[in-house]
């Protein structure tokens, strides 16, 4: 690959995130006379590829897998023919992150919905009653990604009292130890800021329910109408599908978004890691149980239920973490956890090395 090769690599895919270390792996496809991409939507078989020769159609015949997590998705950054009717994707570039949710095929299938996500942003609108539990398991997910995850309660501007906004925000932030939680309201352009900053130079993907939304706020991020937009029910603040595919968009303040449609299916993945990051709060007490492999259902000297005696947690975040790992548990039994695990360890490693490359290229240390 020659240097103005590369400049012009640069030039281009840089907005879609391409970096020093997508250039690495990218190398020993350079003297091929192949093109690296970004998938910024796919459509049975069929891919949008934001190339050097701006964004192109390919298809994914070559790059099609039995196993459904290795097909390629929105955000893969993959290897195009230069030229040719169709074009193909030969390859893609070993992910760092994906989220992965099981289908509700009775197989226990895994969906990758995204990949090479830096932050996971959950919607959840408050026109409905908060529902914890939901936002857990998002979070859990999310986690398990190897992204960041990031909580938006949108529609803020349906809870003028200041105070009652507070207080849903720390009831939220109880529920998620660690993640920023922001409170949104397209409509009034209120937190739209402090959300544009932290997305910006990433790669964000938009997750939550139909109706918690998230095309108002992807367009609201956007800064114009590019997601319909469909009004909720007013009895239980549902809404149906508006989008219907996963899109990469650029964000004009920097970064990428990738809007997904609402899922009214969040199944665990393999997801053990993340439901401990999610009740780390428990995970830190269970270290103080007097048995190692303490079930914290009965055990004398169980910090987890000493802790819920005292009402230093929640019996709801108890139950709930018991309700997650039985069916990760479920769903493990039904795969293969080894090699899920060993893909999952690749993710997160690369994910890693990404990031260190971005902040190296940022001036952070």
């Amino acid at each position: 690959m020659t240097s103005s090769f590369t400049a012009e690599t640069f030039s281009a895919l840089a907005p879609y995130g391409w970096d020093e270390a997508w250039a690495d792996e990218f190398a020993p496809y350079g003297s091929q006379d192949l093109l690296p991409g970004r998938v910024i939507r796919v459509d049975r078989g069929q891919c949008d590829v934001a190339t050097t020769d701006g964004v192109v159609r390919a298809d994914t015949a070559f790059v099609t897998p039995h196993d459904p997590l290795r097909v390629v998705c929105t955000g893969d950054w993959v290897v195009v023919e230069p030229g040719g009717n169709p074009r193909y994707v030969r390859a893609y570039l070993p992910r760092r992150t994906a989220f992965v949710r099981s289908t509700s095929s009775k197989r226990s299938e895994g969906q990758i919905l995204a990949s090479n996500v830096d932050h996971a942003i959950v919607a959840v609108s408050l026109a409905a009653e908060l529902d914890l539990g939901r936002v857990e398991r998002f979070l859990a997910l999310a986690w398990e990604s190897g992204a960041q995850p990031l909580v938006v309660l949108t529609k803020a501007d349906l809870v003028p009292d200041p105070a009652a906004l507070a207080y849903l925000v720390q009831d939220v932030e109880t529920t998620a130890p660690g993640v920023t939680v922001v409170p949104v309201s397209a409509r009034d352009g209120d937190g739209l800021d402090v959300l544009a900053a932290i997305v910006a130079g990433g790669t964000s993907v938009l997750l939550g329910q139909s109706g918690a939304g998230k095309s108002t706020l992807a367009n609201a991020l956007l800064g114009e109408d590019v997601m319909d937009v469909q009004a909720t029910r007013d009895v239980d603040g549902k809404g149906r599908h508006t989008t219907t595919t996963r899109n990469l968009l650029l964000l004009p303040g920097g970064g990428t978004l990738i809007d997904t449609p609402g899922l009214r299916g969040v199944g665990l993945w393999d997801a053990e890691s993340g439901v401990g990051q999610t009740f780390s709060e428990i995970e830190s007490l269970a270290g103080r149980c007097r048995f190692q492999d303490c079930a914290h259902e009965a055990e004398p000297g169980c910090a987890v239920l000493e802790a819920v005696e005292t009402g230093e947690l929640p019996v709801r975040r108890l139950e709930s973490y018991r309700k997650l790992l039985r069916e990760n548990e479920r769903i493990v039994a039904k795969t293969d956890a080894r090699l899920r695990a060993e893909i999952r360890k690749e993710w997160k490693r690369r994910g890693a090395e990404g990031r260190a490359a971005m902040d190296l290229k940022r001036g952070r240390h």
